[in-house]
């Protein structure tokens, strides 16, 4: 494996900010994995695991080694009369899995369609997207146990995989890598009552009954409205989390703005929308150190030409407070940082 040097994070991240990594090495295997730990272990140095860097923002140099997971793989495991299971490995691109697992008319991920990264880092953020996430599909999971220096199955259950979170963003329970991910697929599409978005483009496009294709054709075309290609504009796609209160702040807020979207996600939590808290806040395009809250999205923060993190770091501030002001909810950011 070849081990460069002194590479600009804003290479490797789609919001194109940070300094520089001391190393960043790219894998192929999980035998390159266990040598990536071993060197960044020999060398005294802190690691941290890239897939395509669509939810990272990179604030300063890293002193350390970068370790790009392409570990490929695509294996059916298991069928039966309901359900397809697949292994699929860490460094895949997520959008070609899920457009392989489409083209079999199998439900469970379509929803996903055009997120862009990287198989492995579904379960991290347990990603989601339009009323699906990974742990709806996640079978287990193979990762590299740093703490034991060997490759463990975690159930979706030991993942601890909760709204955006995971034990793999946790400090604290953080000493795993991802090498695979098994999904058992449905040969039942998803039935309705769909994601409103969702719902509302079928509609109107006289689609009753969508087949996985329809879902994924459908999200594809939403998310090329409200999503920019960061290939082309930078961006970490959504920003900003939905925030999570109790009931009787959901209600307050109700009470007050009866067009406010939420849904229960238990019998004292509710899910507020950030994005309609950051528009009504008259945030609506609002730009500042290079950076703007996207037109067709408030979720999404551009970065037109900001030069640092800690300019990003300013306007992220300014946001959470002129909505906590107007609301008395606090954002949080939802990409991670390095």
């Amino acid at each position: 494996m070849k081990y460069e040097t002194n590479v600009p994070l804003g290479n490797l991240t789609t919001m194109r900010l940070g300094g520089l990594a001391r190393y960043v090495v790219e894998i192929a295997t999980k035998d390159d994995l266990v040598e990536a730990v071993a060197f960044a272990r020999k060398e005294g140095l802190p690691w941290f695991v890239l897939g395509g860097g669509s939810n990272v923002i990179a604030k300063g140099d890293f002193d350390g080694v970068i370790i790009l997971n392409r570990i490929k793989g695509f294996e059916k495991i298991s069928e039966d009369s309901l359900s397809v299971t697949y292994k699929v490995g860490a460094g895949e691109v997520l959008d070609s899995v899920i457009e392989r697992l489409v083209a079999e008319n199998l439900s469970g991920v379509e929803a996903m369609s055009a997120i862009p990264g990287y198989a492995g880092s579904t379960p991290i953020q347990n990603v989601g997207a339009y009323g699906q996430e990974i742990s709806d599909s996640l079978v287990e999971l193979e990762a590299y146990d740093t703490n034991s220096n060997e490759f463990v199955t975690l159930d979706p259950v030991s993942c601890g995989l909760a709204y955006r979170n995971s034990i793999f963003k946790n400090p604290e329970t953080r000493h795993h890598i991802v090498s695979s991910i098994t999904l058992r697929l449905s040969k039942e599409g998803i039935k309705p009552p769909f994601y409103p978005a969702l719902e509302k483009h079928l509609a109107e496009r006289g689609v009753p009954n969508p087949s996985p294709g329809d879902i994924r054709d459908a999200v594809i075309s939403i998310r090329a409205e409200k999503v920019p290609d960061p290939e082309y504009i930078a961006n970490a796609g959504s920003f900003f989390k939905n925030p999570i209160v109790e009931k009787p702040v959901a209600e307050k807020l109700s009470e007050m703005f009866p067009d406010a979207p939420h849904w229960d996600t238990s019998e004292n939590k509710v899910k507020l929308a950030a994005g309609w808290l950051i528009d009504k806040a008259g945030l609506k395009s609002y730009s500042a150190h290079g950076l703007q809250i996207y037109p067709e999205n408030a979720l999404v923060v551009v970065n037109l030409n900001a030069e640092s993190a800690e300019d990003l770091e300013k306007f992220k501030s300014e946001v959470i407070a002129i909505v906590q002001e107007k609301f008395g909810i606090t954002l949080e950011q939802e990409p991670e940082t390095l």
